[in-house]
């Protein structure tokens, strides 16, 4: 017998590369500056080394194209969180690990999301970045958990707009807690769990 052979979900040496077809989204919800996007980046990474069909579906990134001229009302926050969602959908429908670091603040709006991905039954899992606001405020390069602080903006997610912290989650991650390293790990177990990656993907 030639050719590769996959037993049980585990992956074999000779399968090294194989594109994986199966696709599904993860999505990063967690206060602003938590981590989410780098976490996102990183696993992306280990995953396109495993021959994984990935995306990066950055919220900032959007905003500018996808979102131009929303703002950050509860109406226009729900709007784009769903149509980051329906793009998830279906480029996780057509074989693509799609990675979505957006907070996502409402709960309502992340299980719209949800249950756009049902009738397809497309995978969707969530991983909550739970880094404490002190510590997303410490880390926050563009300073605006400190404008929010003194007043000088608002609508800012954590400070004086509502997150929902999500009772439920697929995966919790506390960036200050553990490593870039072990927290890729744990996100590379959760997508073989679920049969988006082999095991020991990246290594």
């Amino acid at each position: 017998m030639t050719g590769t052979q996959t037993v049980a979900g585990v992956r074999t040496e000779a399968d090294h590369g194989r594109h994986i077809s199966k696709g599904g989204t993860i999505w990063f919800t967690g206060l602003p500056s938590a981590g989410k996007t780098t976490l996102a980046l990183a696993l992306a990474d280990r995953l396109r080394v495993d021959g994984v069909d990935v995306e990066v579906l950055d919220g900032d990134e959007i905003r500018t194209h996808l979102s131009a001229g929303l703002g950050f009302s509860r109406a226009d926050r729900d709007t784009h969180v769903d149509r980051i969602g329906f793009v998830a959908e279906l480029l996780a429908r057509h074989g693509v690990v799609v990675l979505v670091p957006v907070i996502a603040p409402y709960a309502d709006a992340r299980d719209k999301v949800r249950e756009h991905h049902r009738p397809n039954g497309t995978t969707i899992l969530q991983v909550h970045v739970s880094t404490a606001l002190e510590v997303c405020a410490e880390r926050d390069v563009k300073g605006l958990y400190a404008k929010a602080f003194r007043g000088e903006i608002s609508s800012m997610t954590g400070v004086d707009d509502p997150y929902d912290v999500p009772t439920e989650p697929d995966l919790r991650i506390d960036t200050a807690a553990i490593d870039q390293l072990g927290a890729v790990g744990l996100l590379s177990d959760l997508l073989c769990r679920n049969g988006l990656a082999y095991r020991g993907i990246g290594r």
